[in-house]
């Protein structure tokens, strides 16, 4: 029991520690510290995206509102903002990275056996992009268009945990598919994608390193059908088909053959074709394995050696590293504790409660199911109830 340690401190316990420091002092990280080392700055970090904090003015006033519960926080005192600046531009975010990684690491073991609720073993993995808006006069670095500043983050989800198992950051102007010349590919794995993606000479490369891609055909494809395999319609598959890629360009760049399935949900009551203006991005991805939709491509081909896994980073200020990287590892870390704690409720619903709770001295597993009492919060026997009749 962890009786008497507030939530944030219960949350803190799944991290390393040790291999942590071993980390810091790998990379230096607290070489010439004075105030406010990497460790501190993590915890810090963690703090904010726990309780949405939204600035460094923001961190500073809500922990000098709770100054008496910083020692549960591992704090010695109130860091000034100027301070946190300071350590958030200069810390090495190698250090964050490694330990974001050693978290990814522990998170998917805990969700290795974890059910995909379809007939699969294998590895499957969600790529998708998202365009973070920034200010242009402060962040001059990332030009996105003449008013307006951006990057834009690559994320490949382990559907089993929904676990970042690969970050890119780029500028704003780089095309989603750009990112499949970084990603690390990992033999007998399935990759799902939306049509942003749509690039054969780089689907092909994914086919020779042994890997499957489930993405969505563009209305303009130029394609010819090869043979059909007998489907029962009744399960929503109208047809599968194996083609070939017409044009000359394109039969070079993917020259062998693609596999082609339209399925029709039953629950849309509406032909999900290629030319549809559906956003790829609203489909869920469990389901766009298990129910292939119209338009969408499989490769099977021979496994090999997996590929290891890699959090490349372009230039920038370290700002922005510190806190995009104390974000990944704090979402993996989230997954640590649910999967440890063998909890049903979502992440995001394991967030809220936290985000309003990490004061409270109650037993985390009790927090975060509300259907349980934690024994902490019953009426002690030494303790005076002044409502009493």
């Amino acid at each position: 029991m962890n009786v008497g340690k507030t939530l944030f401190a219960q949350v803190m316990e799944f991290v390393p520690w040790k291999t942590f420091g071993r980390i810091i002092d790998r990379h230096r990280g607290d070489a010439g510290v004075r105030t406010l080392g990497c460790a501190d700055l993590f915890r810090i970090m963690a703090f904010a995206q726990l309780t949405w904090r939204e600035s460094l003015r923001d961190i500073e006033a809500c922990l000098a509102a709770n100054q008496s519960k910083l020692f549960h926080m591992g704090l010695k005192n109130v860091p000034a903002r100027s301070t946190l600046s300071d350590a958030l531009n200069l810390r090495d975010w190698r250090i964050y990275h490694a330990l974001a990684m050693r978290l990814i690491t522990r998170a998917r073991a805990l969700y290795a056996t974890e059910s995909l609720d379809i007939d699969l073993d294998a590895t499957v993995y969600a790529l998708d992009a998202t365009t973070i808006d920034l200010c242009l006069s402060l962040f001059q670095w990332a030009p996105f268009r003449t008013t307006k500043a951006a990057v834009k983050m690559h994320t490949l989800l382990d559907l089993r945990g929904a676990i970042p198992a690969f970050i890119h950051i780029s500028d704003g102007k780089m095309h989603e598919v750009g990112v499949l010349d970084f990603l690390p590919i990992e033999a007998g794995a399935f990759y799902v994608m939306d049509r942003g993606y749509l690039d054969f000479a780089r689907l092909f490369k994914l086919h020779q390193a042994g890997a499957f891609f489930v993405t969505r055909a563009k209305s303009n494809m130029n394609a010819r059908r090869v043979y059909s395999t007998a489907t029962d319609r009744s399960t929503g598959v109208i047809c599968d088909q194996s083609i070939a890629l017409n044009g000359f360009r394109a039969s070079q760049d993917y020259p062998e053959r693609l596999r082609r399935i339209r399925f029709k949900d039953p629950e849309w009551q509406e032909p999900d074709l290629p030319d549809q203006q559906h956003d790829d991005a609203a489909l869920d991805h469990r389901r766009a394995v298990q129910e292939p939709l119209a338009g969408r491509t499989v490769l099977q081909v021979d496994q090999t050696a997996p590929a290891h896994q890699a959090i490349p980073w372009h230039k920038r200020e370290r700002r922005e590293d510190a806190n995009l990287v104390c974000g990944l590892h704090l979402r993996t870390d989230r997954n640590c504790q649910k999967g440890a704690l063998q909890l049903d409720a979502s992440l995001y619903t394991l967030l809220q409660i936290l985000s309003v709770s990490v004061f409270e001295k109650t037993e985390i597993s009790c927090a975060l199911r509300p259907d349980l009492q934690a024994p902490e919060m019953t009426q002690s026997a030494n303790q005076l109830n002044l409502f009493e009749i």
